[in-house]
């Protein structure tokens, strides 16, 4: 009726508790209530206004679980219970979509349907821990509200017929919605509200009561008429923390950084035909009962039909090795037991790391029980991924970088980012892949960054966005990449060394093959030599771990996948280590698994052919074991280690492109999408540190005005009834300082919370900083590195300087791998004293880390000794891209970066919610705007 935008809802109603309603439907990750269907995350209210107890349940994609919000406790605002899945059914409830709001509350606080005033908190969604001040009030900060907004807290102020009220507003993709009303609420902590509201009551009681006074008493307090004007201080004044000091003008206006995922187990792929009755009963029970379809299960549920069918195949016992079972039954038995053991350890097969695909492969014409001819698949191909769980070391890697983010990245405030971030002058965004591993890095480094605490669930669905189109995949280069992997090929086995020349002495990374090591045909056999050694040791381990499994008995109970357990571990796990088990929850089979794997794949002895798309994963077995399992002295491992790392730091950087012109065409097609996001990025900075810039511009303007008029009233006041005098133009000063023009308001979906700098007690509100954080994979992470050193290859860029100077080009070509927690940085400084047109005002500075350091795995002190035994490697710090006392600046950037990025007008515009009520349209908004009489009327009081 009123049009205010809320979120998509709809009521259950129960008349006694647990009552069985036809009408309501609860499944795995979604109820649905009149056909109408929440996916989770939803949040679940009571109706009684009175209970305050509201929840969100997770789904399984992100680890399941609920949280438990509730009225303020101690320091505590909300609870995370993982093992909870279902939903409450003892009373009535409000079902209501979940809104992404970045971790921000914005609480709308109105005195009449003319005046609102706004502060932005931290949500209790994120982690539940309420900041409080020295006195023990929740911090919160005034913010800007949109046209849209104020239109909306004048709607709830009519709609409820209530003056004086307070309402919740989330802001989400772009607009805003209201999800709670409360009467009768006051600011907690400021004076100025209570002055503004003070002058707004009086007015409305005056016009009720004495109209005829009404207009006749200034809106202002009498207090406030000699009040003195104090002027804002100027911006904090800083250069760079890491490229040297540009002058003391410098301001930090953008943070941009591209960063691969922490430490993971190693990812693992079990391919068998299958065509036992019940597994293809399970493909065509979810590939919708169409034959030819293939099915893909990710749930716990869907995982434990499979299991349980799984269970129910794998025979109790081996056969003998010298009887004359048929191999392949033998091996069809052995890929059973490794999808069954892949499901009940769980570790490893998770939330969102969990798949398994079944492709029908072979079908036959039968007729059903209505005569009707229809085909039935006989043979299915079973597609098992698993593995690539971000470890304990992983989760602690990617806290520590975002802590020291936090601290060293935004210097400046004293207390670093913090301070910055809860005063709404920081505008975060943090981007994810699809991968689990990536969206887990991301929530632990926002733990890190923001300093929070709890778990991880509730912190990745608050803050981390998942762009799967920009940070995942190779489809767009797989063409050039099969061809420099097959010139790869003919590098290392024919033996060629391409590094004698003069050129390549100087500029050793523009031959062909560049890192690869002149005896890497020697190497190739002695890398099969020593992981066939590995794997006959685990393999013995396996097998005593398969005798034990062997004598359970068959009424023993299985139990059920326990998805709750199932997300990668947050410790390391000491008694497994004690108990001589490898580390996390690959048992031996599956340590062996992976190992038998390897040595099948790595070299055909039938065809005399080595398989060189091994050796990257030959390597990261190694470097997995030598670091979480070196308890288990594997014999021959350390030397493996060290041949597959010389192999490996020749191979993966010549994956994407054997010179710098292949490495530049596939890096642009890869990151094509992403180098159009951070232009998109660094333009929206500049625009904004513009619009300030003259905002502030003409403020001063305005303040110096308004001295000089007030001089001239002074001065007019000694000749003509100075006290009256002098009372109206302090009146009228006042007046223009509370209002705020339409004009001025941030209406940007890029920026959703604004600090209003007359309310902030903050010395520096004009100072904002925007962040972009993109967590992907290896693949993203070259392809980025290796458009920003080769980009002046380009043939429109011919004569230019690359963006990475030499002495950079000459350490990343030593840099042969680009390891967990590697970052790319980009920051933006804004030089003030430099005029706005000057391509010089802005500055970008350029660093790089190579990310986790793998000296403990390769000495033997002490302190690697104690690295290893903590399982973690420590993250190298930032590396110049560029040389000491270059100037790069915007206009260059954007210039090198151009050609090989995604346009703007080429990205999808954003999609609008589901939940948008679709009740104000911009050019809706604009008309109501432009009708408000009071927003031209220079007489009206108020702050919006």
């Amino acid at each position: 009726m009123f049009g205010i935008p809320v979120p998509r809802y709809a009521l259950v109603i129960r008349e006694s508790p647990h009552e069985q309603l036809d009408y309501f439907v609860e499944e795995e990750d979604f109820v649905e209530v009149h056909g109408v269907r929440f996916w989770k995350p939803f949040v679940e209210k009571p109706i009684d206004a009175d209970n305050h107890h509201i929840m969100i349940y997770y789904p399984s994609s992100a680890g399941g679980g609920m949280k438990e919000l509730f009225r303020k406790v101690g320091n505590r605002s909300s609870e995370f219970h993982p093992e909870v899945r279902r939903v409450r059914r003892e009373g009535s409830y409000i079902y209501e979509e979940f809104m992404p709001t970045g971790g921000t509350d914005v609480k709308v606080y109105t005195v009449g349907p003319e005046y609102a005033h706004a502060e932005a908190r931290k949500s209790p969604v994120v982690d539940g821990v309420v900041m409080r001040n020295p006195d023990g009030k929740e911090v919160r900060y005034p913010v800007l509200l949109t046209p849209a907004e104020k239109e909306m807290a004048r709607e709830v102020c009519i709609a409820f017929r209530q003056s004086v009220c307070g309402f919740d507003l989330l802001r989400s993709n772009g607009r805003s919605y209201v999800c709670d009303v409360n009467g009768w609420s006051f600011v907690k902590n400021s004076h100025k509200y209570y002055d503004d509201a003070a002058c707004v009551l009086r007015k409305m009681l005056l016009d009720v009561k004495a109209p005829h006074l009404s207009s006749v008493i200034p809106p202002t307090l009498p207090w406030k008429v000699s009040e003195v004007l104090l002027p804002c201080e100027s911006l904090t004044r800083q250069g760079s923390g890491i490229n040297g000091t540009f002058g003391l003008a410098e301001e930090l206006r953008c943070v941009i950084a591209v960063i691969r995922h922490g430490d993971r187990t190693p990812k693992q792929k079990v391919k068998l035909k299958v065509t036992e009755e019940s597994l293809l009963n399970i493909m065509i029970k979810y590939n919708g009962g169409r034959p030819r379809s293939e099915a893909k299960l990710k749930s716990a549920i869907q995982l434990q039909e499979l299991l349980d069918a799984t269970r129910m195949l794998v025979p109790r016992t081996r056969p003998d090795r010298e009887s004359d079972s048929d191999a392949e039954e033998v091996e069809h038995a052995e890929k059973l037991r490794q999808v069954k053991a892949v499901l009940e350890e769980g570790g490893h097969f998770s939330g969102i790391y969990r798949k398994v695909q079944l492709k029908p492969l072979k079908w036959v014409k039968v007729t059903n029980s209505n005569g009707e001819v229809e085909e039935r698949p006989t043979e299915a191909l079973m597609v098992l991924k698993y593995g690539g769980v971000l470890t304990h070391a992983g989760r602690k890697q990617a806290e520590e970088l975002g802590r020291y983010f936090r601290n060293k990245m935004y210097p400046g405030e004293g207390t670093g980012l913090l301070r910055l971030h809860s005063t709404y002058r920081h505008d975060l965004k943090i981007y994810s892949s699809d991968e689990g591993r990536v969206q887990m890095s991301a929530a632990a480094f926002a733990k890190g960054l923001l300093d929070l605490e709890g778990q991880l669930t509730p912190i990745l669905v608050s803050l981390v966005s998942k762009d799967s189109s920009m940070l995942d995949g190779l489809e767009n280069a797989s063409i050039e990449m099969e061809a420099a992997k097959a010139r790869l090929y003919d590098l290392i086995t024919s033996g060629t060394n391409t590094a004698d020349s003069d050129e390549s002495a100087e500029f050793p990374w523009t031959v062909d093959g560049a890192g690869l090591p002149p005896n890497a045909s020697e190497l190739l056999p002695k890398l099969v030599k020593l992981t066939r050694k590995v794997t006959e040791q685990v393999r013995l381990l396996a097998k005593d771990e398969d005798k034990k499994l062997a004598e359970r008995r068959l009424y023993d109970v299985n139990t059920p996948y326990d998805q709750a357990t199932a997300l990668g571990k947050t410790n390391m796990d000491v008694d497994r280590i004690a108990a001589g088990l490898p580390c996390g929850s690959e048992g031996f089979l599956l340590m062996y698994a992976r190992w038998n794997k390897l040595e099948r794949e790595l070299y055909n002895e039938r065809k005399e052919r080595f398989d060189i798309t091994q050796i990257p994963d030959v390597y990261d077995s190694c470097k997995y074991d030598l670091l979480h399992n070196a308890h288990l002295n594997l014999e021959g491992l350390d030397e493996l280690f060290k041949v597959a790392q010389a192999l490996a730091d020749g191979v993966i950087p010549n994956e994407y492109g054997i010179n710098p012109e292949q490495k530049l065409k596939i890096g642009s097609k890869i990151a094509r999408r992403l180098l159009g996001k951070l232009l998109i990025d660094l333009r929206n900075t500049r625009e904004e540190a513009i619009s300030v810039a003259e905002l502030k511009k003409n403020q001063d303007d305005h303040t110096l005005s308004m001295k000089t008029e007030k001089e001239d009233a002074e001065a007019k006041s000694k000749l003509h009834h100075r006290n009256d005098e002098a009372r109206r133009s302090t009146t009228s000063n006042t007046l223009s300082m509370n209002e705020t023009p339409i004009d001025q308001d941030d209406d940007d979906e890029q920026t959703k919370y604004r600090l209003d700098p007359k309310y902030a007690n903050v010395r520096t509100p004009e100072r904002h900083v925007r962040t972009r954080l993109y967590f992907t994979s290896e693949s993203h992470i070259h392809s980025l590195m290796n458009v920003l050193r080769f980009c002046n290859l380009d043939e429109s860029l011919q004569g230019e300087e690359s963006l990475v100077c030499h002495n950079a080009l000459v350490r990343l070509s030593e840099t042969r791998e680009l390891d967990y927690m590697s970052q790319i940085v980009l920051r933006m400084f804004e030089n003030t004293e430099v005029a706005l047109e000057d391509p010089k005002r802005y500055r970008i500075e350029l660093t790089f880390s190579r990310g986790a350091d793998l000296s403990p795995l390769e000495n033997n002190d002490c302190e690697a000794t104690s690295l290893r035994q903590e399982h973690t490697l420590p993250i190298m710090g930032p590396e110049r891209l560029q040389g000491t006392g270059s100037y790069l600046t915007l206009e260059t950037m954007e210039k090198m970066i151009r050609p090989f990025a995604m346009p703007e007008e080429d990205f999808p515009p954003p999609a609008t919610p589901a939940g948008f009520s679709g009740y104000f349209s911009k050019s809706m908004l604009e008309r109501i705007v432009n009708l408000w009489p009071f927003h031209r009327q220079s007489s009206t009081v108020g702050k919006w």
